[in-house]
C-alpha cells in the first residue's frame, strides 16, 4: 500500500475518516458492517458502481433454509438486530426445492416428504429412502451444531478447527457419500446449485450440511420486496453506516497509519481499519489494470469458475402449476441451472432469476446465459413466447459476489479462515473462499463473526 501525506503538496489529500471502511458489497460485508455498526463503530461501505446498480434479485441468495429457532439463518438475523417484525414475514414451506431431473421431478423438503418423493419418483425403494433422509437429518444438525457453537474466523493465535480434533463431525452417512446410481445424480445437483466453491473438492462436512439443510424446508420473504440483503442495507443504514460507491480507478494507501482507498479528485477515504469484501484475484487485476501497486495480502489464485445469472420475466400463466419456488434443472445435456420464482408488480408477470456456472471469462457469459435460456424455455412448452431478459448492466470489475470461490487445500472449513492480513496498517480480508463450501450459511457466518473480531481488536 502506497503512503500519501495530507495537505499541500504532490501527495495532499482530502481524507475522509470512519472507524472501518468495508471495500466490496457482497454479503459477508453487509453482516459485518451490521455487527461493526451494533458495537458503536462508524462504518463506511464501499461499493463499485457497476455492482450497486446490479438488479437486486441477481444478488440475492438462491436459497434460504427454514428460519427455524436455532437455525444459523435464524440466530443470523438475530444477533444482526433484525426487526422482529422484518424476521417473521421470512417465513418457512415444506418445500425447500424441486429438482427437476430428465425422467424425474421430486419436490425437495421435510424429511417425510423427501422421502415419499423419492419413492414416488422410483428413484429409491422406502427403506433406502428412509435411511438415506435420516441420516443426513442427524449428520446435518451434528455439523449445524458446529457451526453454532464454534467459529469459522480464526482469531489471535487459536489454531484451526480439524476433523480429527476435539469435536468429531460426522460427515457424510455411507448412503450419500457413495449413492445408488438413481440418487446420485439428485444429491449432485444439489451441492452443485448450494455450494459457493468452484472446482474445489466439497469437504463431506460441508456436503453433509448442505444436503440436510434443504430437509428443514425452505424459507422465503412474504411481504413483497423485502430482500435478505435489502434487510442488511436497512440495518446498516439505521446505525449511521454509510454506503459510498466508485467508478473511478483508486488505488490502496495507509495515510497517518490509517489504511483506505483513493481516487481521483485528490479525496482519500480512511478507516482505523479496513476490511476487504472483494475476491482479492479481482482487486489486484483491477489494480494492475490502473497501474497501481498490488498489496501482498491480495495474491492467490484466479478464479477458475462463476455463474451467470440472468433475470427473465415471463407470463404467470405460462409456468406449470406444480413448479416450485425453487428449482434445480438438470437437463440431459448441458449445465445445471438454478431457478428461483419472485412476484413482479404486476399480477400478470411473475420474475425468474435462473443462473449457472460457467468458466471464469468474460466469454463464458453468453454462452452461459443461452443455455440459461434454453433450460428455461423447456419448462414453458406452451408459453416460452412470452419469455423476456432483462437488460444486463456493466459488469463489475472487482466487486464481483458472482465469482465461486477456490479455496487452497485444507484451507476451507471446517478449518478456521485467517482474517488479519496485516498489522500496520490494519488490514483484514473476509476470506469468502474459508466458507463458500457452506453456502449462505458460511457468508453470514462469516460477516458476523469478522464484525465481532475487528471490534473487539478496535476496543482494545
Amino acid at each position: 500500500m502506497r503512503r500519501l501525506s495530507l495537505g499541500r503538496g504532490a501527495d495532499g489529500l482530502r481524507a475522509r475518516r470512519w472507524d472501518v471502511l468495508v471495500l466490496g458489497g457482497a454479503l459477508p460485508g453487509l453482516a459485518a458492517a451490521v455487527r461493526l455498526g451494533m458495537a458503536g463503530l462508524r462504518v463506511a461501505l464501499v461499493e463499485e458502481e457497476a455492482a450497486r446498480d446490479t438488479a437486486p434479485l441477481l444478488r440475492e441468495p438462491f436459497f434460504l433454509t427454514a428460519a427455524r429457532q436455532g437455525g444459523v439463518v435464524h440466530e443470523a438475523l438475530r444477533v444482526l438486530g433484525v426487526p422482529l417484525i422484518e424476521r417473521r414475514s421470512l417465513v418457512g414451506e415444506e418445500i425447500a426445492l424441486q429438482v427437476l431431473l430428465p425422467e424425474a421431478r421430486p419436490d425437495v423438503g421435510s424429511a417425510a416428504l423427501t422421502a415419499d418423493e423419492l419413492v414416488a419418483w422410483g428413484l429409491a425403494k422406502p427403506e433406502t429412502a428412509r435411511e438415506l433422509v435420516r441420516g443426513l437429518v442427524a449428520a446435518s444438525e451434528a455439523e449445524c451444531e458446529v457451526l453454532r457453537e464454534g467459529s469459522v474466523v480464526r482469531r489471535g493465535a487459536r489454531h484451526a478447527l480439524a476433523r480429527g480434533g476435539g469435536r468429531r463431525l460426522r460427515g457424510l452417512p455411507a448412503l450419500a457419500a457413495d449413492p445408488p446410481a438413481e440418487l446420485a445424480p439428485l444429491l449432485r445437483a444439489q451441492l452443485d446449485a448450494l455450494s459457493n466453491l468452484g472446482r474445489a473438492a466439497l469437504p463431506p462436512e460441508a456436503a453433509a450440511r448442505l444436503l440436510g439443510s434443504v430437509l428443514e424446508g425452505g424459507a422465503f420473504f412474504e411481504r413483497r420486496g423485502l430482500t435478505l440483503r435489502g434487510l442488511l442495507r436497512r440495518r446498516i443504514e439505521a446505525l449511521h453506516g454509510e454506503f459510498r460507491a466508485i467508478a473511478t480507478p483508486f488505488e490502496m494507501v495507509e495515510v497517518g497509519g490509517h489504511p483506505g482507498i483513493a481516487g481521483r479528485g485528490g479525496e482519500a477515504w480512511l478507516g482505523r481499519a479496513l476490511l476487504v469484501n472483494a475476491p482479492g484475484a479481482r482487486l489486484a487485476g483491477a489494480l494492475r489494470g490502473w497501474d497501481h501497486e498490488v498489496p501482498g495480502f491480495l495474491d492467490g489464485p484466479a478464479p477458475a469458475e462463476r455463474r451467470a445469472a440472468l433475470q427473465l420475466r415471463v407470463a404467470r400463466d405460462a409456468l406449470p402449476e406444480a413448479l416450485a419456488r425453487r428449482a434445480i434443472l438438470v437437463p440431459e445435456a448441458g449445465p445445471v441451472v438454478r431457478l428461483a420464482v419472485h412476484p413482479s408488480e404486476g399480477d400478470e408477470t411473475v420474475e425468474l432469476v435462473a443462473s449457472t456456472r460457467v468458466a471464469d471469462d468474460p466469454d463464458a457469459l453468453e454462452p452461459g446465459a443461452l443455455a440459461i435460456e434454453a433450460a428455461v424455455r423447456g419448462l414453458l412448452p406452451f408459453g416460452a413466447e412470452s419469455l423476456r431478459r432483462s437488460a444486463a448492466g456493466p459488469r463489475p470489475r472487482w466487486d464481483d459476489d458472482a465469482v465461486l470461490a477456490e479455496p487452497a487445500p485444507e484451507r476451507g472449513w471446517p478449518a478456521e479462515t485467517e482474517l488479519r492480513r496485516s498489522a500496520r496498517p490494519p488490514v483484514h480480508v473476509l476470506a469468502r473462499e474459508g466458507v463458500a463450501a457452506l453456502g449462505v450459511e458460511g457468508d453470514l457466518l462469516l460477516g458476523c463473526q469478522a464484525g465481532d473480531a475487528i471490534a473487539a481488536e478496535l476496543a482494545g
